[in-house]
């Protein structure tokens, strides 16, 4: 049994060399009241191998897979298509084998890869320096406020109600023990909060956040906004979670953001069942000291050649607990490595027309499903996701448009249970993998369900 290795002869070899008569020996100093007297309820008990596969492959045959019907699910993890020359070169062996760089200098080939990396991120985001990457877009989202906070020696965070509501749960959860304030607000079908955004900050304001585009598509000229973070003295961080849109709408760096984080699941990475993915984190060189997880740098050796470093390495294994910046514990490596070989594929070029291509497709989407009776289009601007506001609650809608084959997008209802506001709203995501024929068959379904 692969995955029960021990026999009964095993565990009696290893309880007398430890000088227990039982297992139960080994727990005798957690209180009787605290341990379980036999299987837990409702769970089966162990199976064989052949057993557990089937019953999961039973269950595996109950999803509808990306690949095999109309897609068009969205709200921060997106189907692109990634060249098979991705898959083919991140599994090489020096690249899937090299974990975290305890010994970094001796990795110079994961270094290197490490350092564009961050260039391209840097680049993308319109900042000065990035890092190695985090876990993902709401960790770094978090990493961020806190990096904020740390910067202004404030505990406040403004955050728009744009922000995708699971970056904002992770928030919550991290300020429960920091201490840190966070003023958020639920969106709203009509246009963004960037006026409450505006007037939310004050003297104790340590930051604002805010997505671009936002949860439900739309997008926002944030220069105002970082005008008024920077005369109160408090940061501006732009979230990100749909890098492609970068290749057509311009950086949040360039319209001033402090930080900019995001996830980079996008770009050669894949939906995968929903991870692991990868959070991109850029700042301003002023920043740096302060910014969380690796920094990867360019240097030369006592001969003159080219070589890279671990130039800082903020989390507390390395240095004194309390002067840490982050407790992170390693970058994304793998999935960076599929983002910088997916970017280097696309160039600059590539990746504009790739955002071109996804606004275009989007925007036929939009104009076919918006004529369809009772349906209103909630965005005067978008990307390659858009919202519908339809004459009845979206999430049943959802259902039962996958059960005619069509995956027809994210329902506020689930990103906003029992918000009643948000309940006919209904998120479509349109990339490069969409057909006509796929955007044919969620109007007619659609189109069916409404009736």
């Amino acid at each position: 049994m692969r995955y029960l290795p021990l026999t009964p002869d095993d565990r009696t070899a290893m309880l007398g060399v430890i000088g227990a008569a039982t297992v139960d020996d080994l727990f005798v100093d957690v209180p009787a009241t605290a341990r379980l007297p036999g299987p837990v309820p409702g769970l089966p008990l162990h199976a064989s191998e052949m057993a557990v596969e089937r019953h999961f492959a039973s269950l595996a045959r109950k999803n509808k897979a990306a690949s095999d019907h109309p897609f068009f699910l969205g709200a921060g993890a997106y189907k692109h298509h990634v060249p098979a020359s991705v898959d083919h070169l991140i599994q090489r062996g020096e690249f899937l084998t090299a974990y975290t760089p305890y010994q970094p200098e001796i990795a110079q080939g994961t270094l290197q890869v490490l350092f564009e990396f961050q260039t391209q991120v840097a680049r993308l985001f319109g900042c000065d320096v990035a890092n190695a990457s985090m876990y993902d877009g709401s960790t770094a989202c978090w990493e961020a406020i806190g990096m904020a906070g740390r910067i202004t020696r404030r505990k406040k965070a403004v955050l728009s109600s744009g922000l995708h509501p699971h970056y904002v749960s992770v928030a919550k959860t991290m300020a429960r023990f920091t201490g840190d304030q966070l003023d958020t607000a639920t969106p709203s079908l009509g246009g963004t909060d960037m006026d409450r955004l505006i007037g939310a900050i004050d003297a104790e304001t340590s930051c604002v956040v805010v997505q671009y585009p936002d949860v439900l598509g739309r997008i926002e000229d944030l220069s105002a906004l970082s005008a008024a973070c920077q005369a109160a003295g408090a940061l501006l961080i732009a979230v990100v979670t749909e890098p492609v849109a970068l290749g057509a709408i311009k950086a949040p760096g360039e319209m001033g953001a402090d930080i900019v984080v995001g996830e980079g699941q996008s770009l050669g990475v894949g939906l995968q069942f929903g991870g692991p993915y990868i959070g991109l984190f850029a700042t301003r060189d002023k920043y740096v000291r302060q910014m969380p997880g690796r920094l990867c740098g360019e240097t030369v050796d006592a001969n003159g050649k080219r070589g890279y470093v671990l130039t800082l390495s903020t989390r507390e294994q390395h240095i004194r607990r309390e002067k840490a910046t982050s407790n992170i514990c390693t970058n994304s490596g793998l999935c960076a490595l599929a983002f910088s070989i997916h970017m280097t594929l696309l160039g600059e070029r590539g990746l504009r027309d790739l955002a071109a291509l996804n606004h275009a497709k989007a925007v036929l989407a939009a104009q076919r499903l918006a004529k369809l009776p009772g349906v209103c289009l909630a965005n005067e601007s978008f990307f390659n996701e858009f919202t519908l506001v339809l004459p009845k609650p979206a999430r049943a809608v959802v259902h039962e448009l996958a059960a005619k084959g069509v995956l027809g997008g994210v329902s506020l209802g689930r990103l906003y249970p029992r918000v009643t506001e948000l309940e006919h709203g209904l998120v479509i995501a349109v990339t490069e993998v969409v057909s006509e024929g796929d955007i044919d068959a969620l109007e007619a379904a659609l189109k069916e369900v409404l009736a």
